[in-house]
């Protein structure tokens, strides 16, 4: 079952067939810890109507207008390398190797709702930044329970030549106007996903891809359900949160994003995610 957040309601995507539940409160229903089992009710009951499609521009972020927006780092070992690489100048290198075999993970505070955009929109690189990439994540649908409810696709953008220059400029690399998209849906679900599921990016620009690269879950050195609950370790979220997991796709130090760029990213079960840089 897949969710989407409409302006005037939700809509939902059963075995290819689509449904529309009007006047849906989206901030209550991400916040539901059966929120999967509420889908299929408004689909048996009527509740939500049959539709043909659903249009791009009609999406908007699945993320609630309370909710807050974490993000973990150096899950994959291509993750671990990569931060090493850039900031080996600043004698910080060695802060991510720890990190990668400790047994507390790297988790920080990404954005709030008004840094986010969803599929289709502009996302951003800062200005005063000279090497920026995408970070392509699986991302977390958690309740204020705690509960995994559904997963989604992430864009942690990221300033790699801030971040390298000083692990302490990270909030400064990582957080800003159109810092993260998220989208295009939710993908309700009562079961962890494969860990063969894939994760792929495609960068585009000026019609021809100057790069692609993919990885699988199995990758990922720690679990979605470890992530969330430090996350939530002494902190609570009444509305629930989204949680980034990490990326195991890293550009080489060549590549840095240009503004009119074309970020894909793919995750089975999901779909794709769609955004330009602005």
């Amino acid at each position: 079952m897949k969710a989407y957040h409409l302006q005037h309601g939700i809509a939902l995507e059963q075995d290819s067939q689509f449904f529309f539940a009007a006047g849906e409160d989206w901030n209550s229903f991400i916040n539901n810890d059966n929120a999967l089992i509420q889908s299929a009710e408004w689909i048996n009951s009527g509740k939500a109507q049959p539709i043909n499609h659903i249009e791009d521009d009609a999406l908007r972020a699945p993320i609630g207008n309370q909710q807050e927006l974490w993000a973990c780092g150096v899950t994959y070992l291509r993750s671990k390398i990569g931060r090493q690489e850039e900031s080996k100048d600043s004698g910080g290198a060695d802060f991510y190797a720890k990190v990668y075999e400790a047994e507390r993970p790297e988790v920080f505070f990404k954005s709030t709702p008004h840094r986010v955009v969803g599929h289709g929109e502009k996302v951003r690189i800062r200005k005063d930044s000279t090497w920026d990439v995408p970070e392509p994540e699986l991302t977390l649908i958690v309740t204020s329970s705690g509960k995994i409810i559904g997963y989604t696709i992430g864009n942690d953008m990221s300033s790699r030549s801030i971040e390298g220059e000083n692990p302490l400029y990270l909030p400064q690399a990582k957080t800003y106007d159109a810092c993260a998209a998220v989208g295009p849906c939710i993908y309700l679900t009562d079961k962890p996903l494969c860990k063969e599921t894939a994760i792929t990016l495609s960068i585009n620009r000026a019609d021809k891809t100057v790069f692609e690269g993919s990885i699988t879950l199995s990758q990922m050195k720690r679990t979605p359900e470890e992530l969330v609950s430090f996350v939530f370790r002494e902190a609570s979220f009444p509305f629930g949160c989204l949680v980034m997991t990490g990326t195991g796709i890293v550009p080489d130090s060549s590549f840095t994003l240009k503004s009119g760029d074309e970020i894909s990213i793919t995750i089975e079960s999901i779909g794709t995610l769609v955004n330009i840089v602005a």
